[in-house]
């Protein structure tokens, strides 16, 4: 006859199981906030950005530059991280992140002037690349390697969530703006517009606290421990989140290589810990050039400018909104998807898949802007003979102006409705040149077009040299308004516009479940535990040197080029993407990372 009551060392055990799966399932939490500021770094702007912009009376320059100010702290912060996650511990740096954006959000959202913005977001950038290294960091560093990609998958699942919560609280207030702009006064409207903006920050606010606060409970990295001579506080924090059986596994084979390396340092009189030491150098290079691709996809880029695409493919202002709604809902769900079949399938069948996927519907996307780009005219010409004396042009694009502008360029122009035509200006000062935004005509509530010098030329030296280090800012301020390019394209039917969107919603969906999934745990796989901080750093570092200049690069290219040869570039890189994780990513899947390890050292010595 069965006993009554458990044995104690079974009641033991069962609660030692629950004691670990709660603390998983905390520190899996906490580290997915991380992900969820990273996502709201980036998704943020975009729902404040319009209201900014009506009420702050910033010049179009200063707007650039508050938006760009999360890049560059990024990529500054990024630099550092790696250093500062090795000298301070994962654990410390992870808290410094969250007391950033805590920090950053009153700055911002208190701000009366050019200053205070700009080092708000400049520390909300820093935030990010700190969470961007040290969290998948340590996230690997902690998790066995049985769920260490479901965990990882994470951080970046919480990131889309990010995202759409971002967008989902620009549609908020834009209709809250809009239904006020029925009832109000102007004063009374930039009052509710200059509120709306703040409160997008404000709103923001509590994940940053959650973070920080949940930072402080979670234990240090046990691989960091243990470099630092802890054996016994590594195996008490492996403890927290392990069997015995497994904790004892780990810790000796942290030993074990541990011990490899001190041999050949004795035999060789010293040990290269160098990023490009040759048992080094491949995982490294793996990696950044998977970051590099990894953006160069278009990602961020389509993510940034989706509303104006699906604009410029047919569809209203407010479904172009909704439709951006939409696409952030399947990055969000499809990621969970990634996460899920992460560590089943593997990272590398993934990759396959997802960039396989991105291929296909670049191409389409491409192809089905292609159709339409075929029938622009050109009329810088006619723009040419209307700027003033000022050196400034104002258009407003109605079907009025639209048909005009187009009767003047005979059967070419007469292949284009006026009422519902689209229009792109690239202009220059000098050495400088600017390009804006796409205007439609049949969207009468949309601003005239106004070119003046103050949105093309830098403020300063620091702009100047970043916008074109060859230019003469002194003569540029004095210089002619020079229109370089000014295209008249057609705007396709809402039918073309949706077809279009679900183009853009497959090549999210196969990069979320893909690419998506799979990059932060690749990152933080590849490279030994030794490198691995820095080698992020340096990794990350160059994926966002790419997005900056994709970022940087798009609206003029698109106004030159047209949409579709901006998607086939983005189609072209990733086929390299492909290629490389094709024939040179191993997988990793149930691996610990000394296994990995051990994989790339055993490559170095067979070459």
């Amino acid at each position: 006859m069965p006993p009554l009551n458990p044995a104690p060392s079974t009641v033991a055990q069962s609660g030692s199981d629950g004691t670990r799966r709660g603390y998983n399932r905390f520190l899996l939490l906490v580290a997915g906030l991380g992900g969820l500021l990273y996502g709201i770094d980036v998704g943020i702007i975009g729902g404040a950005l319009p209201y900014l912009e009506a009420t702050s009376g910033l010049t179009a320059s200063q707007l650039s530059v508050i938006v760009a100010a999360v890049l560059l702290g990024s990529v500054f912060s990024t630099l550092f991280a790696g250093m500062l996650a090795d000298w301070l511990g994962r654990k410390p740096l992870m808290i410094l992140s969250g007391l950033a954006f805590v920090l950053s959000i009153p700055i911002i959202a208190l701000s009366h002037g050019y200053a205070p913005l700009f080092f708000g977001r400049l520390l909300q950038g820093m935030s990010g690349g700190f969470i961007g290294i040290v969290v998948p960091l340590y996230l690997a560093e902690c998790l066995a390697a049985s769920n260490r990609g479901k965990g990882t998958g994470i951080f970046q699942w919480l990131l889309t969530l990010g995202i759409l919560a971002a967008a989902l609280t620009g549609m908020y207030y834009s209709y809250h703006v809009q239904a006020a702009a029925q009832l109000l006064s102007t004063a009374g409207l930039l009052a509710v517009e200059n509120q709306a903006w703040r409160s997008i920050f404000w709103v923001s606010l509590p994940p940053g606290i959650l973070f920080a606060v949940g930072a402080l409970w979670v234990t240090e990295s046990p691989r960091w421990l243990f470099r630092q001579g802890k054996r016994e506080a590594a195996l008490a924090a492996l403890l927290r989140s392990r069997s015995e059986e497994q904790a004892a596994l780990e810790l000796r084979e942290m030993e074990e290589t541990a011990h490899s390396q001190a041999r050949k340092k004795t035999a060789a009189g010293k040990v290269k810990d160098s990023l490009l030491a040759r048992k080094c150098v491949v995982p490294f290079l793996l990696a950044c050039v998977l970051l590099f691709c990894n953006t160069a996809t278009g990602i961020n880029s389509v993510i940034g400018y989706n509303t104006a695409i699906l604009l410029q493919g047919g569809l209203s202002d407010l479904q172009a909104h909704w439709g951006y709604v939409i696409f952030t809902a399947v990055n969000f769900l499809m990621t969970i998807v990634g996460v899920m079949l992460v560590d089943r399938k593997g990272r590398r069948f993934l990759f396959i898949l997802g960039t396989a996927g991105i291929i296909v519907s670049m191409v389409g996307v491409g192809t089905m802007f292609l159709r339409t780009e075929h029938e622009s005219v050109n009329v810088a010409g006619l723009l040419q003979t209307q700027i003033t004396s000022g050196q400034e042009l104002t258009l407003r694009f109605d079907p009025a102006e639209a048909r005009r502008l187009l009767a003047a360029e005979g059967s070419a122009g007469a292949a284009i409705h006026g009422d519902r035509a689209s229009l792109s200006v690239i202009y220059a000062y000098g050495g400088y040149t600017a390009t804006t935004d796409y205007v439609r005509s049949d969207n009468p509530g949309a601003p005239a077009l106004h070119v003046t010098r103050a949105s093309c030329v830098p403020a300063n030296s620091v702009e100047a040299f970043f916008q074109n280090p060859f230019g003469n800012l002194q003569a540029a301020r004095t210089a002619p308004l020079r229109i370089v390019k000014a295209m008249i394209a057609p705007v396709p039917s809402p039918a073309h516009g949706w077809w279009l969107a679900l183009g853009l919603y497959a090549f999210v969906a196969f990069f979320a479940m893909g690419p998506g999934a799979c990059i932060w745990v690749a990152l933080s796989e590849l490279m030994p535990t030794r490198i691995r901080s820095n080698g992020m750093s340096v990794a990350l570092v160059i994926n966002q040197l790419v997005s900056t200049t994709l970022a940087g690069i798009f609206l003029p290219f698109v106004s030159k080029y047209g949409y579709s040869s901006m998607f086939y570039l983005f189609a072209g890189f990733t086929v390299v993407y492909f290629l490389t994780v094709s024939f040179l990513l191993p997988e990793t899947k149930g691996k610990t990372l000394e296994e990995i390890e051990a994989l790339f050292e055993a490559k170095a010595a067979r070459a």
